[in-house]
C-alpha cells in the first residue's frame, strides 16, 4: 500500500513521537527526526502530543479513545505529513480514528488528518526515496515486522530496502517472519501465558538466524522481544530501524 508522493516534496512534517519512545526509546525517536531533518525537511513536534488512544480503544472503551484522539488531532492541524516511528500508533490514527468518528460532524475533519499519516519507513522509501551510506562495521542482522505495520498501514519492503542499502550489513529472515511476537499491547498482559509462549517461539526463531541485531520498526515488539532475549541471556541486540540507520551512516 505505496501512499502518492505529496506534491511538491514537503517541506516540513510533523513528528508523532508515541508513548513508547516517549518514555522508553527516546534515542529512536531522535534518530528519526534526525533522519528526516538530514534530507532537508523541518520536523515539528507538537510538544502536547500524547497517546494515540489505541490502550483504550483495543479495550473497548470507544468514548475515552475518541477523547484522546480528538486531542491529537488539534495539535496536527497543518495540512502537511503526520510521520509516525510506528505501524501500531499509525494505524490506530489512519485506521481507526475515521471509525471513531464516522458519522459525527468531525468526520471529515478526522479523515483528511488519517490521510495525512505515514509509518517511517513508508515515508523515507516512497515520499524521500531515501538513500544510504554506509559506515558501520560488518554486521547481521534480522527484520522483525510489526503486525500492525503490515496488517493496517501496508507496510511492505520499505523496512527491508533500506537496511539492503547499507553495504556492510547482512540481511538474514527470520523463520516464520509474518508471526507475531505476541506483545499486542494489552494482550500481553490480559493473556500472559499465550504471550509469553509466542515470543518463546519468536526468539528460537531470531535464533536460528545467528544474527546480531533485531530490528523492527515498532517499539512494542521490540520491548516484548528485547525482554525476551534478555531473559533467556541472548546475545542478539533488539533495536528500532531508526536508531539502527541513524548508527550505520554515522558510524566513526
Amino acid at each position: 500500500m505505496a501512499h502518492p508522493r505529496p506534491t511538491p516534496r514537503p517541506q516540513a512534517v510533523y513528528f508523532f513521537g508515541t508513548c513508547l519512545i516517549d518514555l522508553f526509546y527516546p534515542g529512536a525517536g531522535l534518530a528519526g527526526i534526525k533522519l528526516l531533518q538530514s534530507q532537508g525537511i523541518e520536523v515539528i513536534f507538537p510538544p502536547d502530543q500524547s497517546c494515540c488512544g489505541q490502550p483504550a480503544y483495543s479495550a473497548g472503551h470507544s468514548e475515552e479513545a475518541a477523547a484522546v484522539a480528538r486531542a491529537q488531532i488539534a495539535l496536527f492541524a497543518k495540512d502537511i505529513p503526520i510521520v509516525v516511528p510506528s505501524g501500531s500508533c499509525a494505524g490506530m490514527m489512519k485506521k481507526h480514528y475515521p471509525e471513531l468518528f464516522h458519522g459525527t460532524p468531525m468526520q471529515a475533519e478526522v479523515e483528511d488528518f488519517s490521510a495525512r499519516v505515514y509509518e517511517l519507513t513508508q515515508f523515507l522509501v516512497d515520499v524521500l526515496d531515501l538513500r544510504l551510506d554506509d559506515l558501520g562495521a560488518p554486521a547481521k542482522v534480522a527484520y522483525h515486522p510489526s503486525c500492525h505495520a503490515m496488517r493496517e498501514m501496508g507496510v511492505g519492503d520499505q523496512p527491508k530496502s533500506l537496511i539492503r542499502q547499507l553495504a556492510q550489513v547482512e540481511l538474514v529472515n527470520i523463520p516464520r517472519e509474518r508471526e507475531c511476537c505476541g506483545f499486542g499491547g494489552t494482550f500481553a498482559v490480559r493473556h500472559a501465558e499465550v504471550s509469553a509462549a509466542m515470543v518463546g517461539d519468536k526468539i528460537d526463531a531470531i535464533g536460528q538466524t545467528q544474527a546480531d541485531v533485531v530490528i523492527s520498526s515498532d517499539c512494542g515488539c521490540l520491548m516484548n522481544i528485547g525482554g525476551a532475549l534478555e531473559a533467556a541471556q541472548r546475545p542478539t541486540r533488539p533495536l528500532h530501524i531508526a536508531e539502527f540507520l541513524w548508527e550505520r551512516i554515522n558510524a566513526r
